[in-house]
């Protein structure tokens, strides 16, 4: 009888089923119950006996039971956990596919154009000396560009935040001599900051070196690029006489814009005599141009952008409106 029970308990498949047995063996009338009420009509002697068997059967099946009801509700938690499964995870969130930045968009088209012209390209460091950024480009200590409101200076040095990448072409000219092309593209510094400056912004310098070069190969190279780069072939161009300590003559040169107004666009000029010196260059063999221009003013213009700072606001929203292809 005992096998039996045990088999039927360890034969259950539910919960259900290990209960009702539970309840007709070892309920209030189950069979083990029943056998130990009929203990009364028996002498001591065999009480004892058949009391201890009993109880020792009763602990058995109370035992095996409670293995079988710790395996179906293992069995039945498992079965919930796969049926019952809640995904609580975040939906994953889109894509952001990266764009072009309109200012690097304006640099890497103007330096492909002039690249194409045998230009080369050289960078130089953002913090230089006085000396490059003004004694060796002819500008002396009593110019506005070398006062404090205009110029970031670094304390206790000689040093100072570049004020324009013009730089880069004394270092330049002072490691490689004519005949020579390049363009100095990078962040330039000036303490400056309304809806059309900042502290920092960005320039281009192209510089030309070359025997018999002359006021009309500068003007040529302006207008073709001017109309190149607003892909205008009509685009009105005018030069008007200008100083700059570092070019003699110097122009600034205006585009033809809305409603027949002029809007300049860049500074531009034969290199001074006195600079080509101060970079170990014979004048009299040796002639060249230069011209810079703001790489946020060329993209604001041809991009339709109307406050500079736009650019430094990080705001992802903005650079999918002006930004320009995906980066892969």
């Amino acid at each position: 009888m005992q096998q039996d029970w045990q088999q039927q308990i360890n034969s259950a498949q539910e919960l259900k089923t290990l209960d009702e047995l539970r309840v007709q063996l070892l309920g209030k009338n189950g069979l083990i119950t029943q056998q130990l009420k009929t203990l009364g009509s028996l002498n001591q002697e065999d009480r004892k006996t058949k009391g201890a068997e009993i109880n020792a059967l009763k602990d058995l099946l109370t035992s095996a039971i409670e293995e079988k009801k710790s395996l179906l509700e293992q069995q039945a938690l498992e079965l919930r956990l796969v049926n019952e499964k809640i995904d609580i995870t975040l939906p994953a969130r889109p894509e952001m596919v990266g764009k072009t930045h309109p200012i690097s968009k304006v640099i890497s088209d103007i330096t492909k154009y002039f690249s194409q012209n045998g230009f080369q390209v050289f960078d130089g460091p953002h913090i230089d000396t006085q000396e490059h950024n003004f004694d060796a480009l002819n500008i002396p200590p009593h110019h506005p560009a070398r006062q404090s409101h205009d110029t970031f200076y670094i304390e206790d040095s000689d040093e100072v935040l570049r004020t324009h990448t013009s730089t880069v072409q004394i270092r330049t000219l002072r490691n490689h001599k004519p005949p020579i092309r390049f363009l100095a593209p990078g962040r330039t510094f000036r303490s400056d900051y309304d809806a059309t400056h900042t502290p920092m912004f960005h320039q281009m310098e192209g510089v030309v070196i070359e025997e018999n070069i002359n006021f009309a190969h500068l003007k040529g190279t302006i207008i073709d690029f001017c109309r190149w780069f607003f892909e205008d072939p009509n685009l009105k161009l005018r030069f008007r006489p200008s100083f700059f300590p570092f070019t003699e003559p110097s122009a600034e040169v205006d585009i033809g814009w809305s409603n027949d107004k002029w809007l300049e666009v860049l500074g531009c000029g034969m290199i001074h005599p006195t600079v080509l010196a101060n970079c170990d260059i014979d004048s009299t063999k040796y002639q060249g141009f230069a011209f810079g221009m703001g790489m946020e003013r060329f993209a604001m213009l041809k991009y339709g952008i109307n406050d500079i700072r736009a650019f430094y606001d990080g705001d992802t929203r903005w650079l999918d409106m002006y930004g320009f292809g995906s980066i892969s």
